[in-house]
């Protein structure tokens, strides 16, 4: 069991992610809420309003107590943004470690990083750090970890790989969204036709052609492809097996040397 001691200098929220050092109990009535509790509103907040709406206020209210009574339950609005990131994320999807290529591991499971900020775009706005190593977010690495076991690659290297898919995810579901929103696709749209004759008189032949695809693109979907880019990462992670399978690796045949 870690200690108080051994707690110190944590960043907030990580000891209570992992279920250690709850909130202390006070003398009195037991309390009307958890922690547990005081999350699932949050994210009902932050599912509405999203994470620039998202306030200690709003979430007391939702839960019809004082501001002031959330603190009896997480210590700062940081340490309740940990444990928001973390139950957001969710368990990590076990079909990756069912996946019978690293390839197809590492494809499940960023497309499931992007169904997840889909379900919860603000997710893309809680800061990085705030999540990092609690159980969920763990769990989603060490999930990737086993998919890409037969790969041949070392640990560094392939946590460099969750990394940059993670990236990848990010970025492509963070376009997805803002392009969802009817008032930015019917905005990108009208640029479009507005930009794309002009462009080309104006001695602009390529964006001119860019701008005139990009008027064919339905509304629903972002302008760009998901596939396109994520098969180049995957490419570029094959380049580097390859390339680590065919360094070569210290032999006996130093031993040859001349002694």
């Amino acid at each position: 069991m870690t200690d108080d001691q051994e707690q110190v200098g944590l960043p907030p929220g990580l000891a209570l992610a992992w279920g250690l050092n709850p909130a202390t109990r006070r003398r009195g009535p037991k309390p009307a809420h958890s922690a547990e509790r005081i999350v699932e509103a949050a994210i009902q907040v932050a599912d509405e309003d999203g994470f620039a709406g998202l306030s200690m206020p709003k979430i007391a209210a939702r839960l019809d107590i004082t501001p002031n009574a959330l603190y009896r339950y997480v210590r700062s609005k940081e340490e309740l943004l940990v444990l928001l990131a973390d139950t957001g994320w969710g368990p990590p999807p076990q079909s990756v470690r069912k996946a019978a290529t690293w390839r197809a591991a590492a494809t499940g499971w960023t497309h499931a990083m992007i169904e997840r900020c889909r379900i919860h775009p603000w997710l893309l706005d809680v800061p990085v750090q705030a999540a990092l190593l609690t159980p969920h977010r763990v769990g989603w690495l060490e999930v990737f970890m086993d998919g890409m076991a037969d790969s041949g690659l070392n640990d560094q290297d392939t946590f460099g790989c969750a990394l940059l898919l993670d990236g990848y995810a990010r970025s492509t579901a963070r376009l997805a969204h803002n392009f969802s929103q009817s008032e930015n696709s019917a905005a990108a749209a009208a640029a479009a036709r507005f930009l794309w004759r002009l462009l080309e008189e104006r001695g602009f032949p390529q964006a001119a052609r860019l701008m005139a695809a990009m008027d064919d693109v339905e509304d629903e979907h972002p302008p760009s492809d998901v596939e396109f880019g994520l098969e180049r990462i995957l490419a570029g992670i094959q380049a580097l097996i390859t390339d680590r399978n065919t360094q070569p690796h210290p032999t006996a045949d130093a031993t040859d040397a001349p002694g």
